[in-house]
């Protein structure tokens, strides 16, 4: 379904984890982000965007490798391919692929494109990166923490704000890479709403934001968040776990990540 429409930007929701695909519209170029999930959710975006392309070339933009971001790649054969340099180079490439064909075989789903890896034509390799089209430019950071090979974009002058999985209202950080890591790409998150100002903040999962106090005020939690995640592994710092899901809709499934967290930041400093 359709979560948030304005002039320039469109952004589908899953029923699958709340999980975004985002269509971006400027008189240059059609830009969409990690179309998703199930097969008649990624043909609403196929046919979203064949009704407004009018002739304008398509960019995919993938904003990380995890398998619900890239499961439909091959659905836009046509699209000009955006992702990080350390998305290329992704040594789990056959991990993720796996996932999709799991995730198919077990609710016997099928899909009218293949199911591959996907090839990147554009590769991001640094922080403050940019690409422009006429009057529009994507600027690019490099956003590791949740996994190895994220990115954040904006799109100028519209001030749209890819941040990928991070960011959300409907989850905690999700730390399947690195916690330090992590938390310097909460710094560039700082750095990016105080100096950039985007209008419009849209997460991997969950509800686009607004209002740039909400967006810092997403920002503080998840530093909070991690913060008390390290001190709980450094100091054995109780972590009131209850009190942190509940303040979510779907606890069950979050508790299990929660603690997968811990696990890793405890592992992460013992290896140090």
């Amino acid at each position: 379904m359709i979560q948030f429409r304005q002039a320039g930007v469109c952004v589908f929701e899953s029923a699958l984890y709340q999980t975004t695909a985002t269509v971006i519209d400027t008189p240059d170029l059609v830009l969409v982000v990690d179309p998703n999930w199930l097969p008649h959710e990624v043909q609403e975006i196929v046919s979203y965007v064949d009704s407004i392309k009018r002739g304008r070339p398509v960019y995919l933009l993938f904003t990380h490798s995890d398998y619900d971001h890239i499961i439909g790649w091959q659905a836009f054969p046509e699209a000009i391919t955006i992702a990080s340099e350390a998305f290329v180079q992704n040594p789990a490439k056959d991990k993720e692929v796996q996932q999709i064909l799991t995730f198919d075989d077990k609710y016997y789903i099928k899909r009218n494109y293949p199911i591959q890896y996907p090839e990147i034509q554009v590769v991001i390799k640094k922080d403050e990166e940019f690409l422009s089209f006429g009057q529009t430019r994507i600027r690019f950071w490099l956003a590791p923490g949740h996994n190895a090979d994220g990115l954040f974009a904006l799109l100028e002058p519209l001030g749209i704000w890819i941040a990928g999985d991070y960011l959300s209202d409907v989850e905690f950080p999700f730390i399947y890479h690195s916690v330090e890591a992590y938390q310097s790409t909460l710094e560039k998150a700082s750095k990016i709403l105080s100096q950039a100002r985007p209008k419009v903040l849209v997460p991997g999962h969950g509800s686009v934001c607004q209002e740039g106090p909400e967006m810092g005020e997403r920002i503080i939690f998840s530093q909070q968040y991690l913060a008390a995640a390290v001190r709980h592994a450094q100091e054995k710092e109780v972590f009131d776990e209850e009190a942190l899901l509940a303040a979510y809709d779907f606890p069950l499934g979050l508790r299990g990540i929660h603690l997968d967290n811990l696990n890793l930041i405890t592992k992460s400093l013992h290896k140090s």
